[in-house]
């Protein structure tokens, strides 16, 4: 039977008819989008919903009231928004709503106490709708999944005090990641800050992003587009589109408008967003403060407010622009630059969050640093320069949403999740959620380390390489140490130097793994003591023209920074394979490459590679040095 088939077969169906209660305390799915507190979590909350109760499930959205006209109820596409009294019935800022959960909590059980059965599952959206979750789980032991939308301890990295939610956001983060049944993470990133600061574990843990309708977002000609939204025809445009609040960096883009205007004269920025569809910078202060730098930057004449669009005229606006530009400080997952992708427009991204997941540099856009007005100006210039690069960004990054980000695809993994969830709740185990989506994962997760890797770690192997072979040159050898997988990986780097063969001038390279003497291993673990191990063989066979290789996932091996110190002993050089943060033999070591994860496996796997890499570039050196040495003897 073919594997495809194997697994469609060893996989239940997903049931039908399910109730589903999904918790947006801030963000209803009824709320115009561009205000202070509404925006992409809305929208992700509004399709998820309506796709969940077309495929037959009974879906309820508790939202709070937050103003006096409002009904109890309100059907919708299918599902029912509830209206929760829960605080004064006006807007209050989400980053005042903590006090008011308790309250929400109490009454949406007592709706669940009044209803003939209670959910089956419950779907938090943002950390105080968790609370929400929790309390129905403690109270009716219904499971919970949750979707962060944004973590505390990562805005407070890139806010500082700026940050205005309360200090108790992290703590009650940290409870809701130990208690929730699974945990969706919207995008590597995110699921890497859940596991390297909250301890989250991959096992309770499913990647799902973001989506977009294909209905409402699909390109449109531009010169069609801009017919329709009165714009002129010819002027390079950039569009920055979504809330306007200063972590947007709605400002770096006006700073880089002007530099992109000494190659492009004529270009605009157009900025959507606000509190209506009349831009007041009254209503919104993000505009007062965005026009005063624009006046500041000389081109006032060239950035222009919009106001908020309707969903539906979204497409146009898109469309309409020779490129979107997206460089917030940070963002956790980021729809309107993954929307404005799927209607062909070439994305300028900060390298930060989920933009780094939904746009690929130098095939659907551009990653840029987060407030660099220089290189987004870069960027908007060569794109705005290339018609040809233009067009080939814009259908690829057509083709990348159609394939990884319909809203279709995003909810069939939720219900997968959902169903996964309330299985093994039924049944007292965990299940596997979705074996093919484990191993689509398996290697999402590494592609983000290999481009974090890519992105961060080239010179520092080119310094290992030299250090190696310069001690090859010298007549020294290196002596290299690691446990367990990274024994494995020190065994390899021998191996490929000891008898690799890419040149018939090429001579055997010296080098030692400490891991495979197991007379010398076993005599001393046995006799004195394991830690001990590598460096008593240090101390053996190393020499001041000698280099020590440690290789460790974590840093932190006693036995591999007992070898470290023994070395600077022997006075020889050190360097290391690490991870993480590097750990204490970060410090120990001459130099050291630090692979950009906390997943032990995925360390291993680039660690790999690094191996790989380095016995290349030796292999080069050598190569150089042998042909040059034969010239001279001729």
């Amino acid at each position: 039977m073919p594997l495809d088939q194997l697994l469609c077969t060893s996989l239940e169906p997903v049931a039908r008819g399910r109730r589903i209660a999904i918790i947006s305390e801030h963000a209803s799915p009824l709320a115009v989008l561009g205000g202070v507190d509404s925006g992409g979590q809305n929208v992700y909350v509004a399709q998820v919903a309506r796709r969940l109760a077309a495929a037959g499930h009974e879906v309820d959205v508790f939202t709070r009231r937050d103003r006096l006209d409002l009904p109890p109820t309100v059907e919708v596409d299918g599902y029912r928004v509830v209206h929760v009294d829960a605080g004064p019935a006006y807007f209050v800022r989400k980053e005042d709503l903590l006090p008011y959960m308790r309250e929400f909590a109490d009454r949406v059980c007592r709706f669940t106490m009044a209803q003939p059965r209670p959910h089956d599952i419950v779907h938090a959206n943002f950390w105080m709708s968790g609370i929400v979750a929790e309390e129905l789980k403690r109270r009716f032991g219904i499971p919970f999944v949750i979707t962060f939308h944004a973590l505390g301890k990562v805005r407070r990295i890139h806010q500082g005090d700026r940050d205005e939610f309360p200090v108790e956001r992290e703590e009650i983060e940290a409870r809701l990641v130990g208690c929730a049944d699974q945990i969706i993470a919207e995008c590597p990133q995110d699921e890497f800050d859940l596991m390297s600061l909250y301890g989250a574990l991959p096992s309770r843990m499913t990647m799902i992003p973001g989506g977009y309708d294909p209905e409402e977002c699909r390109p449109v000609g531009m010169r069609e587009a801009r017919v329709h939204l009165g714009l002129p025809p010819q002027a390079p445009i950039l569009l920055q589109l979504g809330r306007l609040v200063p972590r947007k960096g709605i400002d770096n883009a006006i700073r880089a408008l002007a530099r992109v205007r000494q190659d492009h004269a004529d270009a605009t920025l157009l900025i959507a967003g606000g509190e209506s569809e009349r831009p007041d910078p009254l209503l919104t202060s993000e505009i007062a403060r965005l026009s005063e730098l624009a006046v500041e930057e000389g081109v006032s004449d060239g950035v222009h407010f919009i106001g908020q669009r309707p969903r539906e005229e979204l497409k146009y606006w898109y469309s309409a622009a020779d490129a979107f530009v997206a460089t917030p400080w940070y963002e956790p997952f980021g729809l309107a630059p993954l929307e404005a992708m799927a209607c062909g427009t070439p994305v300028i991204g900060a390298r930060v969050g989920g933009l780094q997941y939904t746009v690929v540099d130098g095939a659907t856009g551009l990653l840029v640093p987060s407030n660099d007005p220089e290189a987004l100006a870069s960027a908007a210039s060569r794109i705005l320069g290339d018609e040809a690069l233009r067009r080939r960004f814009s259908a690829q990054g057509v083709a990348r949403a159609a394939e990884l980000f319909t809203w279709d695809a995003v909810t069939a993994q939720l219900e997968d999740c959902f169903e996964s969830v309330i299985r093994a709740g039924a049944h007292g185990q965990p299940e596997v959620i979705d074996q093919r989506q484990a191993v689509a994962q398996g290697f999402d997760a590494l592609i983000e380390t290999l481009t974090q890797a890519r992105s961060d770690l080239p010179t520092d192997v080119l310094v290992l390489a030299r250090i190696l072979n310069r001690c090859f040159i010298n007549g020294g050898k290196v002596l290299v140490c690691g446990n367990g997988g990274s024994a494995a990986e020190a065994q390899h780097f021998a191996g490929e130097l000891v008898t690799r063969s890419g040149s018939e001038h090429r001579r055997a390279l010296s080098v030692l793994p400490l891991t495979t003497d197991t007379v010398t291993i076993t005599a001393w673990a046995n006799d004195m003591d394991f830690d001990s191990i590598f460096a008593r063989q240090v101390e053996a066979h190393g020499a001041p023209d000698d280099v020590l290789l440690a290789i460790s996932t974590s840093g932190d091996s006693k036995n591999v920074l007992l070898a470290l110190e023994a070395a600077h002993r022997q006075g020889m050089r050190t360097i290391a394979l690490l991870g993480g943060d590097g750990g204490t033999a970060r410090g120990l070591a001459s130099a050291s490459i630090v692979v950009p994860s906390t997943d032990k496996q995925r360390i291993h796997e680039v660690h790999g590679l690094l191996v790989h890499l380095m016995c290349d570039l030796i292999e080069q050196a050598q190569e150089t040095t042998a042909a040059h040495r034969l010239e001279v003897s001729l």
